[in-house]
């Protein structure tokens, strides 16, 4: 079974309730894997704590181009959607960044000037505690695109009954492709305007994906009515509300999980997995 937990922002409490969930599964007997897809800033270690084992570059092709056989025809930055190579004044620039690696410029070069470099985007690693399996990835500095990393660590899933993936915030590609292939998704959010906002987005997103949703509300027992009227307009259950409290928050700060310092939040915890496991 593969649960995301994602939010249509940053904040409301994805990495807690899927850090949470994941130790209250392997606390229950289940082989655990745990995804950290939010690899701009992925944090699910600081309270799983594994041993990290392995290492992994994560490359990607971008276009070389050979001045002495380019006749600077510009076929390449025509087909080229991202602007990631150009022809000015027949001269071709490309812009690594932007590229997009479909391989398509060097398939439309007539003179076969183009050929292609391995640039590294990020890094996958691993590791284990206890029965959990731990896997993350972790974007370079200035990157601008994650899905390729995302994928790459979604491509090392090992085996297990509850495979958790700590998906990015928000509703852009980064999140629609770390969602992919879920049975489930856990949107969280809390009773605030803007979240209720992004939670509309997160709910069209996943409706778009066709995967079933429900919603986990943190910090709850602040106007959350609107909240609730919000999942009843799109159909979507609210299976678990979390109270606000300081000491779960100072322990979050300390790196500790709420099922370890709060009995009540374990029970919750273990009723979300039974309802999880449930709706297999």
């Amino acid at each position: 079974m593969r649960i995301g937990i994602a939010s249509g922002k940053g904040g409301t409490g994805k990495t807690t309730v899927a850090t949470n969930l994941a130790r209250t599964a392997v606390r229950r007997g289940r082989r655990v894997a745990y995804l950290d897809c939010d690899v701009e800033e992925p944090n699910g270690q600081i309270y799983l704590r594994p041993e990290i084992a392995w290492r992994r570059p994560v490359t990607l092709p971008v276009p070389v181009v050979d001045p002495g056989r380019c006749d600077g025809c510009g076929a390449c930055g025509e087909i080229c959607r991202f602007s990631a190579i150009v022809c000015v004044a027949g001269k071709v620039l490309v812009f690594p960044r932007l590229c997009h690696s479909c391989g398509g410029c060097s398939r439309v070069c007539p003179v076969d000037a183009i050929g292609e470099d391995l640039r590294e985007v990020g890094v996958v690693s691993g590791g284990q505690e206890g029965k959990l399996a731990y896997r993350q990835g972790l974007l370079n500095v200035g990157e601008a695109m994650s899905p390729p990393l995302i994928r790459a660590v979604r491509a090392v899933e090992p085996v297990a009954d509850l495979v958790v993936v700590d998906a990015p915030p928000g509703t852009s590609c980064a999140a629609v492709e770390a969602l992919r292939g879920c049975d489930r998704v856990l949107l969280v959010t809390e009773p605030t305007p803007f979240a209720r906002h992004d939670l509309e987005l997160a709910l069209d997103t996943v409706a778009q994906l066709g995967i079933p949703a429900e919603v986990v509300v943190n910090r709850a027992g602040r106007d959350g009515a609107r909240t609730l009227a919000l999942c009843e307009r799109y159909g979507v259950e609210i299976v678990a509300e979390l109270p606000d409290r300081r000491s779960i928050a100072e322990a979050s700060s300390r790196g500790e999980l709420a099922v370890e310092i709060d009995p009540e939040f374990e029970e919750w915890f273990q009723r979300l997995l039974a309802h999880l496991e449930d709706r297999r």
